[in-house]
């Protein structure tokens, strides 16, 4: 069995995990995640300085604990992958630095990962996934659409001109007094809330190009808070009810334009796969919006089990391992600098009007 230790620092989460394969039976061996919510909780928000000291503190336990859950060793170990970029810089060096040392130590092949291709294959680890599928990446940091062709192959078909999708949850949590994170606050919120009762916004609905904009629905939201302030905990569910309703039809809007182009350009493809990935995918509202979307498409919805849909190093390993297997692992992966802005696509143009996540992370 081939093991590959994955790595993930690029937030809040300190994350360690083996993920074996024996001949084409992928497993994960172990997963790790430590939490940083309580350092976080009172500022609403991550702390970039207090995110990095955490992860200086925590990460060598974690590798430890990984392995060990794994029933395996460093020298069991046949490569180390880990997050070197997109993310917040100084947890990018921690993870990094620490993933050098770690291989130069055990002479292992080290192999930097992108975040964001992390999200990508993980529905290959789960699911099996066969090549070409289209993701669907909602995050904190990232909603995009992306062809996903094959290993380093991917193709931004649409993204956010503005905020992404889970900026948005947290930052309505936020205004609203929710604890973080947002955005698992705001679906508990919804769900007794009555969605009809604030017209927001539907953000470039019924435009014909794909792409994303939360910015207005953001702004509506807080024009709705402060005209009814102070707020009762029905207006609070109602807000966040109704916030949920304008994103889950936003989403599908904009996301049926680029099924539909795929279904053009793989017409041949039986049963078309839509993934849906990034921290935003847990949530249960945009699931069912998506499933329902697929099932008039024709598409099927792959979406990973909820504690993979998170940051976390099981989907740094498995992108490591699809990388060695493909030949594209680097011969110059110790001297790779962190990188806290690495689009998936780097051939893609930067989209007009979009803010810097939206156009370059």
């Amino acid at each position: 069995m081939t093991r590959v230790l994955g790595i993930e620092t690029s937030c809040d989460e300190t994350a360690a995990a083996v993920v074996g394969d024996d001949g084409g039976a992928p497993a994960i061996l172990s997963n790790v995640v430590l939490s940083q919510i309580a350092e976080h909780s009172a500022f609403g928000g991550v702390v970039p300085e207090i995110a990095a000291r955490a992860h200086v503190e925590a990460l060598d336990g974690v590798i430890e604990a990984a392995l060990a859950e794994a029933g395996c060793t460093l020298s069991d170990i046949d490569a180390i992958a880990a997050t070197a970029g997109p993310g917040l810089i100084g947890g990018l060096i921690v993870g990094l630095t620490t993933a050098k040392a770690v291989a130069a130590a055990a002479g292992k092949p080290l192999v930097p990962v992108n975040h964001l291709e992390g999200h990508a294959l993980t529905a290959r680890l789960t699911d099996g996934l066969e090549f070409p599928y289209l993701l669907l990446l909602v995050s904190g940091g990232h909603t995009q659409i992306v062809h996903v062709e094959g290993i380093g192959r991917y193709a931004r078909w649409a993204s956010t001109i503005d905020d992404a999708l889970g900026e948005a949850f947290d930052k309505t949590a936020k205004l609203l007094g929710l604890p973080y994170p947002g955005g698992p606050s705001v679906e508990r919120a919804a769900a007794s809330g009555n969605a009809r009762r604030f017209a927001f916004p539907r953000p470039l609905k019924g435009e014909a190009r794909p792409d994303f904009s939360f910015s207005g629905l953001k702004t509506a939201v807080r024009r709705a808070a402060t005209e009814l302030a102070p707020l009762s905990e029905a207006d609070i569910a109602d807000i966040c009810a109704s916030f949920q309703a304008a994103v889950t039809e936003t989403l599908a809007d904009r996301v049926r334009k680029s099924l539909e182009r795929f279904r053009k350009e793989h017409a041949a493809l039986d049963e078309p796969a839509l993934v849906v990935a990034g921290g935003v995918a847990a949530n249960q509202a945009i699931r069912t919006a998506l499933e329902a979307l697929c099932g008039e498409e024709g598409f099927r919805l792959v979406a990973p089990p909820l504690k993979l849909c998170g940051d976390n190093a099981a989907m740094i390993a498995w992108a490591g391992m699809e990388r060695l297997a493909a030949g594209l692992a680097g011969d110059d992966a110790l001297s790779f600098a962190p990188r806290p802005r690495w689009p998936l696509d780097e051939a893609s143009a930067p989209l007009f009007g979009a803010g810097k996540r939206g156009a370059k992370a």
